[in-house]
């Protein structure tokens, strides 16, 4: 927490020897299990995700979970028990699927010649093996809020396993005998996981060092430790002018200490005017450095249940 609170105070040195001494691997392993996997074929051949893969920061393998269904029918779905709309997804191809590639070093893929007819051994009725190497994350509306945070605490693993729900979701008892955590990107329902899956991939990875560009790059996003949990502020390039709008004369003045602190208030002003509940929360953690809260007073901005006490003028 207190990396953001100090970051106008920091040189760029001193920022980059703080990315470093976040705890990450030095590259990730991702297992999707999905019964649609084409659909994460273009995404992860292009842009960041590509470069990551070339340079083995991140490898994924995608499993098609109706390779793991043994009946004529390759079936996956069945009629919910109770009766009412949609499908649900049966646990045998998903758990066989899951606890099969899981139970083997990161990588391994069932053989195309294999699905189906000439399948890994697997016992239904044995409970599932304690300790698999990777969480298991099933993507639901029903999960916690996938953010920042979370991104950061999946980072840290070096091997994670998504199961992309379909239909009406699956059966209950794969999330309760199989999966260790639940995650949604928002109050929305999708036809499926999978575009979850990619949204949850591209964030984790991104915080992986050597990744992106400029090392930096993902501590000073909106909602990082970099900017304290807030919203970065507006972006320029070239050309100085634009229809009639110049870039901001601070921005190419060359005043380092300036442009940070131009920087930070314009941070603080979008978060103000778009996401006031983001400034609640870094007041409430001690993300907020005197100066914030003084430039935010003079915004018209008070903490959530402060008094009418002037705040230090720093």
């Amino acid at each position: 927490m207190a990396q953001g609170k100090v970051l106008e105070q920091r040189t760029d040195d001193e920022i980059d020897k703080a990315c470093v001494q976040e705890e990450a691997p030095d590259a990730i392993h991702f297992d999707v299990f999905t019964l649609f996997p084409s659909m994460f074929t273009g995404p992860l051949s292009e842009s960041i995700l590509a470069r990551a893969q070339k340079k083995d920061i991140l490898t994924i393998t995608l499993h098609n979970i109706r390779d793991y269904a043994t009946d004529r029918h390759h079936t996956c779905d069945g009629y919910p028990y109770g009766g009412g709309g949609g499908m649900v997804m049966r646990p045998e191809p998903v758990a066989r699927a899951v606890e099969t590639v899981l139970n083997r070093p990161q990588g391994w893929q069932l053989p195309e010649a294999s699905a189906h007819f000439d399948l890994p051994a697997w016992e239904p009725d044995k409970p599932p093996v304690a300790g698999h190497p990777a969480p298991v994350v099933l993507l639901t509306p029903q999960g916690r809020r996938f953010n920042q945070d979370v991104a950061a605490e999946l980072s840290k693993h070096s091997r994670l396993a998504l199961v992309c729900g379909r239909y009406e979701g699956v059966d209950e008892r794969i999330r309760t005998q199989l999966i260790t955590d639940e995650l949604s990107i928002g109050d929305f329902v999708l036809s499926g996981g999978e575009f979850a899956a990619l949204a949850i991939i591209d964030a984790v990875t991104r915080l992986l060092p050597g990744v992106l560009g400029h090392e930096t790059g993902a501590y000073n996003d909106s909602f990082s430790d970099g900017l304290s949990g807030i919203l970065e502020g507006p972006q320029f390039t070239r050309p100085p002018e634009f229809r009639g709008e110049s870039v901001p004369e601070v921005l190419t003045s060359g005043h380092h200490a300036n442009v940070q602190r131009w920087r930070r208030q314009q941070s603080l002003l979008r978060t103000l005017e778009r996401r006031p509940d983001l400034l609640a929360l870094a007041c409430e953690t001690g993300r907020l450095t005197p100066e914030d809260l003084l430039f935010l007073s003079r915004q018209g901005w008070r903490p959530p249940g402060s008094s009418d006490d002037p705040l230090p003028n720093g």
